[in-house]
């Protein structure tokens, strides 16, 4: 019995794969510093959970539409309205049961075989995995260490041409916690109106900038009638397990496909979930629990930033946004795989290397500030300093 071809194509996303590693190592008697996963350490806001459990006690367990829950559209659609300063409406906005569908989804609906799709390297591995399931040709815009994790604009317009389908775009971005400039993301809209591309936006980091202003492309005029925003609450309400995210689509009609996706696949994100969201939307409580996260993020950041900066051979950018550091370690002499290993088994840190982020990511290794309290960040520099010397020996 043979399975499908086109498995081959599909990719994975390492991180799970190293914290079942990491969760088996503690199993074995480690005492492991996860750093792996892109996920928080914080409580889900007590107004989310208070009002998932009513809507359980009130049968609020059925099917919804695939669109999802009307009352959280709306109120979903009034926050885009404001947040990105443009007219978004209920019909326009399709929930799905977390982050990753959406792209799926959109990759589905926009790429046939043999299209191109311009997406950032290092990147969130599931934009190449799903562009090679599909068929489509995966063409990498190399996000630069050298310039906070930008891009050159002119290498941009080299990569795009008549072929060019979607571009996508994160802002936050995973893994390198950079932040694009508005003149970034004015010349991808320019590109992506020249050659009539969609522009696949994830911006699920979002809320999650430590300095400035979060600037969506979205802002840009042009953009919004070609645009699939991603969103999500996994990371900005620490809902990562409830899974719960949403696409704000260019128009209706553009959601009604996405929604007929939805239908022939999942059917909806569940209902009681959607009920828990809307209460992070509307409930004044989850802004200050939001803001009180934002600053002790912003604080474990600085923290690890300061313990790299003791590592001989390492430098790092300091990421203005997301959850996450991206030091380079070439100056070590090894490379991400070796580092991480290192890190791993001798210093009980699992990190992830910067290749699982694509071919540009070789030389960085990325670690997740969200998963521990600065006394567990402050344990892991203490490790690394201590045990440095033996990496650099080698």
């Amino acid at each position: 019995m043979k399975l499908a071809d086109r498995l081959s194509q599909l990719g994975t996303e390492q991180a799970f794969h190293v914290l079942a590693r990491a969760k088996q190592a503690e199993r074995d008697g480690r005492d492991m510093i996860h750093m792996e996963i892109g996920d928080t350490d914080f409580h889900t806001p007590t107004a989310i959970v208070e009002a998932a459990i009513t809507a359980l006690h009130e049968n609020k367990t059925k099917y919804l539409p695939s669109a999802g829950l009307l009352e959280l559209r709306q109120a979903l659609a009034k926050k885009i309205s404001v947040s990105r300063g443009l007219a978004a409406h209920a019909d326009d906005i399709v929930v799905t049961p977390g982050g990753k569908p959406m792209i799926f989804y959109t990759i589905l609906a926009t790429v046939n075989p043999g299209d191109e799709v311009i997406y950032p390297n290092p990147g969130f591995p599931t934009y190449e995995s799903v562009i090679n399931f599909m068929g489509g040709k995966a063409v990498p815009l190399q996000m630069n260490g050298d310039t906070g994790f930008e891009f050159d604009i002119e290498e941009l317009r080299r990569l795009a041409n008549d072929r060019t389908k979607l571009i996508i775009v994160n802002s936050p971005q995973n893994p390198t916690g950079g932040i694009l400039s508005r003149e970034k993301l004015q010349a991808i809209v320019d590109v992506a109106k020249q050659y009539d591309a969609w522009i696949f936006a994830d911006e699920v980091y979002s809320e999650l900038v430590f300095e400035g202003d979060f600037e969506s492309i979205l802002s840009i005029p042009g953009a919004r009638e070609r645009t699939i925003m991603l969103d999500a609450f996994t990371k900005t309400y620490s809902m990562s397990g409830w899974r719960v995210g949403y696409g704000l689509c260019p128009n209706a009609d553009f959601a009604s496909t996405i929604a007929n996706l939805v239908n022939n696949s999942v059917s909806c994100a569940p209902n009681f979930t959607q009920w828990g969201a809307m209460a992070g939307l509307v409930n004044p409580t989850v802004a200050a629990d939001v803001a009180a996260m934002r600053d002790e993020l912003r604080q474990r950041r600085d923290l690890l930033y300061a313990g790299l900066q003791q590592l001989p051979g390492v430098q790092c950018h300091l990421p203005k946004g997301a959850i996450y550091l991206f030091p380079n370690i070439t100056g070590t002499g090894q490379t991400s795989q070796a580092v991480y290993n290192f890190m791993f088994d001798q210093a009980n840190i699992a990190v992830l290397p910067g290749t699982s982020f694509g071919q540009y990511g070789e030389g960085y290794i990325r670690m997740s500030f969200a998963n521990n309290s600065r006394n567990r960040l402050q344990l892991a520099i203490d490790r690394l300093i201590k045990l440095w010397p033996k990496l650099l020996a080698k």
